[in-house]
């Protein structure tokens, strides 16, 4: 799979490689530099706060924010975002309002977004790759 960038991994990714699922995502990232946004960060940390999870659980979602950079949201991403979000709701596509907030750093910074998640399609000019398609072995540009 040929990649822009980073592998900008969202929340589901980030969960699944957590939980021990995704071994073809698994593999690629021995191989293939990787990161998280801080919206990433923040969403998995919100998980873990608003339910009681057992500490083993909680060390298994924070082991891999403990490793992996961790990508700020910067000025770029805030002005990307803006006009991500004014054509996708211009062109009837709108986004939850956190997947422009995921979606903004990845094609600010020119990274391949990695997600399962099929709305992320909607974003002209970003580069996906939904781990979970076997058959996905390049990412959508």
């Amino acid at each position: 799979m040929a990649v822009r960038g980073l592998l900008m991994l969202d929340t589901n990714a980030v969960s699944a490689l957590s939980r021990g699922r995704g071994p073809a995502l698994a593999a690629r990232l021995e191989t293939q530099a990787f990161c998280v946004s801080v919206i990433v960060e923040a969403e998995l940390r919100f998980g873990l706060a608003r339910r009681h999870v057992h500490a083993d659980v909680r060390r298994i979602v924070e082991a891999p924010l403990a490793t992996v950079e961790i990508r700020p949201w910067t000025s770029a991403c805030a002005s990307t975002y803006a006009t991500m979000r004014t054509q996708s709701e211009a062109a009837g596509q709108p986004l939850s309002a956190m997947d422009f907030l995921i979606a903004a750093p990845a094609l600010a910074e020119g990274h391949t977004l990695v997600s399962a998640d099929r709305a992320f399609s909607q974003v002209p000019g970003l580069e996906v790759w939904d781990w979970t398609q076997e058959s996905a072995n390049q990412p959508r540009a």
